[in-house]
């Protein structure tokens, strides 16, 4: 009897607000999996240090380890013969290129700045989703540290090593957004995708950075009103949601930012307090830990018992040398 070999496995941000995943990345790798039909076991978490490359999205195969990055997935399951572009002609896989191109210079850096950059979106929306989340003490520090990264993302694409949130760099990266989707929009057409009815690569790359500007309600995003008056490329993402993402991108669906977050809150309120009483407890303990290593403890107890005996006092200070 043959033995079916272990699928791959794919790392990935949990859903959320509406979408299958809440990072763009993850979400083009999601679709394009969906689109060649590769049999993935699926792991969607909220802490980027349980893949096995330390970021999100990750694939870990039983013959070629691990690798991040969409492109690099990508690759991988080509290799293993799923490929949604296997028939596309030479023209239509040039498009492919010049097109995915097109998303990372022009529309990326946008989304970048939206989602992370911007400091009322990420205030209200990104690190808020992220630290309801994450688990403690996780949700303190690493949204933080992600929005550096993220940051850093955005200068090495724009080859700008000082650019900073700002009302400048907003229009500049909005115009050049916008550009790139007003040709998105001309390729697209009234096709259902973009070579035809079969999706691609290229809509896989389209949906993962259109989506979340379609589905996340960011309350500072001159883009999104942009975008809504593009038609097809609203039903072009909306299609691929309700067709490969059928049950995983309901919750929080054509509900206000404020209405989801509020229904959670109210929701988990007896999980909230375990949480919140669990981080009093932790914090209290860590207190008297330091308290008893530093010696501030013994130290009391020493003067509370000075008034004892000179012997008493040495022989406490003999104990401490030997706990220490």
């Amino acid at each position: 009897m043959l033995k079916m070999a272990a699928p791959s496995e794919l790392f990935c941000w949990k859903a959320g607000l509406g979408l299958p995943s809440v990072n763009t990345d993850c979400l083009i790798v999601l679709a394009y999996a969906r689109f060649a039909g590769a049999p993935l076991k699926i792991h969607k978490i909220s802490n980027p240090w349980r893949s096995p490359t330390g970021s999100l999205p990750a694939l870990r195969t039983k013959d070629e380890g691990s690798c991040s990055q969409p492109s690099q997935i990508i690759i991988q399951l080509r290799k293993q013969k799923y490929n949604a572009d296997y028939d596309l002609s030479a023209k239509e896989g040039a498009d492919t290129l010049a097109f995915i191109s097109l998303l990372e210079e022009r529309l990326l850096p946008a989304l970048i700045y939206a989602l992370w950059i911007d400091p009322k979106n990420y205030v209200e929306v990104t690190r808020r989703w992220h630290g309801e989340n994450m688990s403690f003490p996780l949700n303190f520090f690493l949204p933080g540290c992600m929005q550096n990264r993220q940051l850093e993302r955005l200068r090495l694409i724009r080859g700008n090593s000082s650019l900073e949130a700002g009302e400048e760099a907003e229009n500049e990266l909005y115009h050049d957004a916008l550009e790139c989707l007003n040709l998105l929009s001309q390729r697209l057409g009234s096709n259902k995708f973009f070579f035809g009815d079969s999706p691609s690569s290229l809509d896989a790359y389209v949906f993962g950075r259109l989506a979340p500007l379609i589905k996340i309600r960011l309350p500072n995003c001159r883009l999104q009103q942009n975008l809504k008056n593009l038609d097809n490329l609203n039903t072009f993402c909306c299609n691929i949601l309700s067709l490969y993402f059928p049950s995983e991108s309901k919750e929080g669906v054509n509900r206000p930012m404020s209405s989801t977050q509020q229904g959670s809150e109210f929701d988990n309120e007896p999980y909230k307090r375990r949480k919140q009483l669990l981080s009093v407890l932790v914090a209290v303990a860590a207190m008297l830990s330091y308290a008893l290593l530093t010696g501030i403890v013994a130290i009391e107890h020493m003067q509370e018992e000075e008034h004892v005996s000179p012997a008493s006092l040495r022989g406490s200070s003999q104990d401490e040398e030997e706990e220490e």
